[in-house]
């Protein structure tokens, strides 16, 4: 009996998910590498509920603070500088824990995926982008979703890059970017993987701690960080900065909205995001659901731990 190359910890934001991390590297000897596509960016902090160095609790944490704001980021990049840590991190004789709710990097880290296998063509990729101007990101979305629902589900309607890249691979080739990545799946993947995914046993827990989460980050100084980005340079047109939270605060301070209208349009972006991952995820048959009863404790953390844990380190 053998145990997984390494453990994923996933799901919606406000679920628990760096408390439970931190947990299991403590009983597993492990080392996190996080997956959320805005943690990696440098001056990101509140917005992005990046850990502090109090919350890592003396647990060693990757793939956070690598990259600048303004800098484009993508799922193969991500991909190879991950693979890094965890093949470091096994080579030290340690686990590695895989925490985030980014699902396409986290199948990017696992299946070692070819993002380079499928066709481009840079005219039609600018038509594409003038297409997404003009009728708006959730209608771009909800387009793509007529025929690719799983990478639409994955993506947010903010995601221009990503959204204009699954209709330009669509358009070339007649064949979905889901379709290309199913097929990559033929291959043996990059890793084995133990995949957990958190949630709450009622939906209004989860969106109650969305909320507070989201309207906390205002009071963490989530505007603040935001208006110092902008004077840094950082355009408000870049990948980044059209993280939920980034662009409805980058509004505010631009007098499109107020702050409270800009804190509600988090709240509920928040809300939509959490629900399409949680769709995404009720799709995947090898995920292991830890649903909490009410909102955890120490001692709920303490024994989620140690039931992931025993549950990992038994897997075939």
């Amino acid at each position: 009996m053998s145990t997984p190359d390494l453990l994923v910890l996933t799901g919606p934001t406000a679920t628990g998910k760096t408390a439970l991390g931190v947990a299991l590297a403590r009983l597993l000897r492990g080392e996190v590498v996080s997956a959320d596509s805005m943690q990696l960016y440098r001056g990101m902090d509140v917005g992005t509920a990046k850990p502090a160095a109090a919350e890592m609790g003396g647990v060693a944490h990757h793939m956070l603070d690598v990259a600048d704001p303004g800098e484009s980021f993508s799922a193969a990049k991500y991909a190879q500088m991950a693979a890094v840590c965890v093949d470091g991190i096994r080579a030290r004789g340690c686990t590695p824990i895989v925490v985030g709710g980014t699902g396409l990097y986290i199948d990017g880290l696992i299946r070692g995926t070819d993002y380079a296998a499928a066709p481009s063509d840079p005219a039609l990729r600018k038509s594409i982008e003038a297409e997404y101007d003009a009728i708006g990101g959730e209608a771009f979305r909800e387009k793509l979703a007529a025929v690719d629902p799983d990478r639409a589900a994955l993506l947010h309607s903010r995601d221009k890059k990503r959204l204009v890249r699954a209709w330009e691979v669509y358009a070339l080739t007649g064949r979905t970017i889901t379709w290309h990545d199913e097929r990559s799946k033929l291959a043996r993947p990059r890793y084995s993987a133990y995949t957990v995914a958190l949630d709450f046993a009622d939906r209004r827990t989860l969106y109650d701690r969305i909320d507070r989460r989201a309207r906390a980050m205002f009071d963490a100084g989530l505007v603040d960080e935001v208006r110092a980005l902008l004077d840094a340079g950082v355009s408000a047109d870049t990948t980044a900065m059209q993280a939920i939270g980034y662009k409805e605060v980058a509004g505010y301070l631009s007098g499109a909205c107020t702050l409270d209208e800009a804190a509600d349009a988090v709240c509920r972006a928040s809300r939509r995001y959490a629900k399409r991952q949680l769709t995404w995820l009720r799709s995947r048959p090898d995920v292991h659901w830890l649903r909490w009863e009410r909102e955890p404790d120490q001692a709920a953390l303490a024994a989620a731990a140690e039931a992931v844990a025993k549950n990992f380190t038994t897997a075939r």
